[in-house]
């Protein structure tokens, strides 16, 4: 071999050296410049390089970025950032400099697994409009989802990870942090990366935002009490997937009714049936008499001017079932017999579907809904062994939708609304609970429970799943942290596009 071939050898050996040895040009690796981060860069793929400055005196951060989006299967941002491990929280005061720009452009708050473009992840983002959401990668390559808060434009942004649950807590100027929504499952494994981050929301132009006060903190030890329960009150839309915070507050209240004028949500909370504006505020206690006891199965008439409830205030303190003006007033009593827990009204508003405990069993009956002096008389339509729940009319009138155990797990099943001809819609490896039908009859929403789930208790990783009603396909409209008090009636908007739901957090000690 020739002098000139070794010498071009060893050039070549030593250059592929370098690079294997170098680290990526496009992330920082001076640590002093970026005070509690190790390094920042550009994920996914941008047209102008984004940048940070530190300023070690205020230490804030002026982060730079473009991006045309962090949505979908990838991302395309500047991302300044620091590998942990294990639980943590990221807190900063949130801004954008300059004014202008696109109204969706973004600054996070992140974890992160990798650092590649369609990675699990989940953040905080503030829009350039002031929305503010948690938004999540539940795995590689995955569509990204939301839940948009019910705070616009806050100061102060909070990121929590606790195991594999992760949420969100905001503040505006001069307030303490509050939840905010999420209690999500986004397992994050070994090492990761937590940081923040800017994406413009258009390839061809950069964003600038300030972060002060930025706080990264490890959870050193277990909280020593118990947690404490949020309840949320959410809407999601049956297509788009997306999750809109409503109403988040401290104990448990379950099972929102859409009212039929669109105007309001129903739900019950320490025995009271509350209203709620769906646009938020603050809920207001709806009379209900001597019924001061009710339960999560309550639904509004086809007319909209009354209310069925299920209360176990009288006799026994087992359920029984009243109808109520919904405007509020005196409670008249529909069920004889108890315990009784309301589900379904027919359209005509002549009947009402019910499930009965009656001799050890759980079955479905119907009931006349009018006024009369002779006592009504139950009408029981199933008979077999095991669990039979959740009974709904279809909005023709036509059918009887519910769920059974029947088959060894809990599925959905229909029949005739006389009772007969009763068949399974489906089959699959879950539990499924509470079939609800959309106005426009089209769409079926559903709760699922792992298979290994008895019952349908509180507290559970579970989802909302929708059937189209043409062509039987299923999708995953929601996963959340609840199970009981979820979805136990029906919620469907008067338009047949979202659905209302609870979602609950299990929130340590130390937040709030």
């Amino acid at each position: 071999m020739s002098r000139e071939c070794i010498l071009w050898l060893v050039l070549a050996a030593a250059v592929v050296a370098l690079f294997d040895a170098a680290p990526s040009p496009c992330w920082s690796q001076d640590n002093s410049t970026i005070g509690i981060f190790e390094s920042h860069g550009d994920v996914g793929t941008v047209l102008h390089p984004g940048s940070v400055d530190y300023d070690a005196v205020k230490k804030s951060y002026t982060v730079t970025g473009s991006g045309e989006n962090m949505w979908l299967a990838g991302d395309a941002f500047q991302f300044v950032w620091k590998k942990i491990s294990g639980d943590a929280t990221l807190a900063a005061d949130v801004s954008f400099l300059g004014t202008g720009g696109n109204e969706h452009r973004k600054a996070v708050l992140m974890f992160r697994q990798t650092l590649d473009a369609d990675s699990t992840y989940v953040d905080i983002a503030l829009h350039g409009n002031g929305l503010t959401a948690l938004q999540f990668r539940s795995e590689t390559g995955a569509l990204t989802h939301e839940i948009i808060a019910n705070v616009s434009a806050p100061k102060r942004l909070s990121i929590v990870k606790r195991g594999d649950y992760v949420y969100m807590s905001l503040a505006g100027d001069g307030e303490r942090l509050r939840p905010a929504g999420g209690w999500l499952r986004i397992p994050l494994r070994g090492l990761f990366y937590a940081g923040i981050g800017v994406c413009s929301h258009n390839k061809d132009v950069i964003e600038k935002a300030g972060f002060s006060n930025v706080d990264l903190t490890a959870a050193t030890a277990v909280p020593a009490g118990p947690p404490t329960l949020y309840s949320t009150l959410e809407r999601v839309g049956i297509t788009s997937t997306d999750r809109q915070v409503v109403y988040i507050a401290p104990g448990r209240f379950e099972a929102p009714n859409w009212t039929r004028d669109g105007t309001s949500f129903l739900f019950n909370r320490r025995g009271h049936i509350e209203r709620l504006p769906v646009a938020g505020g603050e809920p207001e206690i709806l009379n209900t008499g001597l019924a001061t006891d009710c339960n999560n199965d309550h639904g509004i008439s086809p007319d909209g001017a009354q209310l069925a409830i299920s209360d176990n205030s009288q006799a026994k303190h087992d359920s029984l079932v009243y109808i109520v003006p919904l405007a509020g007033g005196a409670p008249r009593r529909i069920t004889p017999n108890s315990p009784s827990y309301w589900h379904g009204w027919s359209p005509d508003g002549k009947t009402l579907a019910f499930v009965g405990q009656r001799n050890g069993d759980f079955d479905i009956y119907t009931i006349p809904a009018a006024e009369s002096s002779a006592s009504p008389i139950e009408t029981r339509l199933t008979t077999a062994k095991g669990l039979d729940d959740g009974p709904e009319y279809s909005p023709d009138g036509k059918y009887i939708y519910f769920n059974s155990e029947r088959t060894g797990t809990m599925q959905i099943w229909r029949m005739l609304a006389d009772g007969t001809q009763q068949e399974q819609v489906f089959n699959d490896d879950y539990n499924n609970w509470f079939p609800h039908i959309s106005p426009d009859g089209q769409w079926m929403v559903f709760l699922t429970y792992a298979k290994d789930v008895i019952g349908h208790p509180q507290n559970k990783d579970v989802q909302l799943r929708a059937m189209s009603l043409g062509d039987k396909s299923i999708r995953v409209v929601a996963t959340l942290f609840g199970g009981q008090g979820t979805i136990n009636v029906p919620s469907w908007s008067p338009d047949s596009k979202q659905v209302a739901f609870v979602s609950y957090q299990l929130l340590p000690e130390e937040q709030p």
